[in-house]
């Protein structure tokens, strides 16, 4: 930091860095375990046949339109929980929490009606071929059930992280993948007496899994010794001032996910168009960029706890301090990933092929190669966006958001891979700039050091 900056005693770099390992390693735990156990799915999804694979991966932007109002209010909620817990005011924290799962039960209910209803012409919207819409419609119905439970659990775990317990999040989700995954291994193909479900069976693995989640969640909020404890006796009517800070923060994360939720819409329609082997390739090498993703939302996890709460203690220097420090272990998880994924090219799509198609596997280690260009660029983006965030910064990082993935991804993909006729690899050269977008625009922002000013 440089001196006149400063607002006090500064934190030898040596205990700043454990501090963020102390938080950011259980939730990179978490965030790798579960996308390596969502891989491991697909794994055994893929048995059935890559038209398996292409019926439940077109249901993913889809559900995360659902998801996506909600995910809002995360961002609400841990910006507001990890400012009131640097500033010692844990009342404020849980009134929070309370609000927003109020909040959830009545937006919720509505949204798991009108996805189980709209379920078939969902998929067909977002481009599933007549031989897997079916298949895709099923899947998207069943898990659907799932969708207030996995809501509420997503938010109890926000306040849990941006208070630094992702020890418990990484149980919570941990545990209720590890239940998926072996739900899977026995409703899939049918084993030790369970029915073969196929498709079917995956989505009811995902449905009991979620439950499980919610009670545990539940559990870490109930306890009597919990900082965050909630119980049935609470003042659960809503306040106007908590309703307004959570709607100022809320809103400006809400304008992002349209615009993220229009913009990866609109791109899986691009890739869609181009036929199920082309979409499943597609699947294969996102399956990589998602993993690459948990490293960097892990580190990004604790970069937005540690700057909430030392904001909260009016410290913005330490909070550009520990922003810092998340973009250099971001960056250099990113530099080893990308050379994994060079080295693993061929190998990894593999996994995933019931048979050995070439075109399928050429085409993913294609995909693969663009991957490793875009690792360094979007793991350090990712943490800068969290840093933003949990400043409160969010109405910035919304406009970054609309602009890159909302409007530039989806339209220079279109434009790529069909007018020039680049195909699949088109549409993956448009996430390339698409990120350098994102990352010059958060970079500029991240760097004037004006999101330690926002007030709440």
């Amino acid at each position: 930091m440089k001196p006149e900056a400063r607002r006090g005693e500064i934190t030898p770099s040596r205990k700043a860095y454990w501090a963020t390992l102390l938080i950011a390693l259980p939730a990179v735990a978490e965030m790798v375990s579960l996308a390596l156990m969502g891989m491991i799915d697909m794994v055994m999804v893929g048995r059935l046949g890559y038209q398996a694979v292409a019926a439940v991966g077109i249901t993913t932007q889809p559900r995360m339109l659902f998801f996506s109002a909600f995910f809002a209010l995360n961002t609400a909620v841990t910006a507001i929980v990890a400012r009131n817990k640097g500033a010692g005011d844990m009342d404020a924290a849980r009134r929070c929490l309370r609000h927003a799962l109020v909040l959830e039960i009545f937006l919720g209910l509505l949204l798991t009606v009108v996805a189980i209803s709209l379920s078939r012409p969902m998929m067909i919207f977002a481009g599933a071929e007549a031989h897997i819409v079916e298949e895709a419609a099923s899947y998207f119905r069943i898990t659907s059930f799932a969708l207030l439970i996995q809501i509420m659990t997503g938010t109890i775990c926000a306040a849990q992280r941006a208070c630094g317990n992702t020890k418990i999040t990484l149980k919570v989700n941990v545990t209720a993948k590890v239940l998926s995954v072996a739900l899977n291994f026995l409703l899939i193909e049918g084993r030790l007496g369970f029915p073969a479900l196929g498709v079917d069976g995956a989505a009811w693995s995902t449905v009991i899994a979620a439950f499980v989640a919610f009670a545990l969640a539940l559990h870490s909020v109930t306890e009597k010794n919990s900082m965050l404890r909630v119980s049935f006796n609470d003042n659960w009517r809503f306040e106007r001032g908590m309703l307004k800070s959570i709607g100022k923060l809320a809103s400006g994360a809400g304008v992002e996910q349209v615009g993220l939720r229009f913009g990866f819409f609109a791109y899986a329609l691009v890739v869609a168009r181009l036929g199920t082997e082309d979409f499943a390739a597609h699947l294969i090498a996102m399956q990589l960029m998602v993993l690459s993703f948990t490293f960097a939302d892990g580190i990004g996890i604790a970069t937005t706890s540690l700057v909430g709460q030392n904001l909260g203690k009016n410290r913005p220097d330490l909070s550009m301090m520990y922003g810092k420090i998340g973009l250099r272990l971001a960056f250099g998880v990113a530099a080893i990933l990308s050379v994994a994924c060079i080295l693993t090219r061929f190998h990894f799509p593999l996994l995933f092929t019931a048979y050995y198609n070439t075109e399928i596997i050429n085409t993913s280690a294609m995909l693969i190669m663009i991957l490793a260009i875009i690792m360094p660029i979007q793991t350090t983006q990712l943490v800068m966006g969290g840093s933003l965030r949990g400043a409160g910064d969010t109405r910035y990082v919304a406009l970054t958001m609309i602009l890159t993935v909302g409007i530039m991804r989806p339209l220079l993909g279109f434009l790529l891979t069909y007018p020039l006729g680049w195909g699949l690899i088109g549409a993956w050269v448009a996430i390339v700039f698409d990120q350098g977008a994102r990352l010059v625009m958060l970079f500029t922002r991240f760097a004037r050091g004006r999101w330690a000013l926002v007030k709440l």
